[in-house]
């Protein structure tokens, strides 16, 4: 009679623990798409923003074209799960366009807030893909896929853009510079 009662109670403690485990991990999933669509948002934001700053310089006709479909391709609201493929795409177009625009043709001001607008297109992709691997990372696990933690969310997709050559301002971020 004892060792019934032991089992009994040993076995409700794993099933409490196992419980507790599962809530965590959803709650955990749950901010971790959150996290995914508030990084999606920042990165859309950021692509328009460069969009908008090709849009303002005077330029090549393809220059201006590739600006428009950008904007078109960000107004979409769908762009992140029907039409990604299509987005980087005309992302790409836009940044091997931008790689043979010459900068030193431009107004200062405009030349600086276009660097400022790639250098955050590259920050917010970067985020963006950071939450997309530790999204996947935790729907991967086995608890998570056999409870079916993740619901009816649609897995995110990893953004891959280009990322354009910077200008170099003297500073080196590894350690190595300066």
């Amino acid at each position: 009679m004892r060792v019934v009662r032991v089992a009994v109670t040993a076995g409700l403690l794993v099933a409490a623990a196992g419980a507790v485990g599962a809530m965590r991990a959803a709650t955990r999933l749950d901010r971790l798409h959150v996290r995914t669509d508030a990084a999606w948002a920042a990165l859309d934001a950021a692509l328009c923003r460069r969009a908008r700053a090709v849009r303002e310089l005077e330029g090549s006709a393809a220059l201006r074209c590739a600006a428009d479909a950008a904007l078109l391709a960000g107004a979409d609201g769908l762009a992140l799960r029907a039409g990604a493929a299509v987005r980087e795409e005309i992302e790409n177009e836009l940044g091997r366009a931008l790689a043979v625009l010459d900068r030193y043709g431009l107004k200062p001001s405009r030349a600086g807030r276009l660097a400022d607008a790639q250098q955050r297109v590259v920050i917010a992709r970067r985020v963006y893909n950071d939450a997309v691997r530790d999204t996947l990372a935790l729907r991967s696990r086995r608890m998570v896929r056999w409870l079916r933690l993740a619901g009816t969310a649609a897995a995110p997709r990893y953004f891959e853009i280009a990322e354009p050559a910077l200008p170099s301002y003297g500073l080196e971020l590894d350690g190595a510079g300066a």
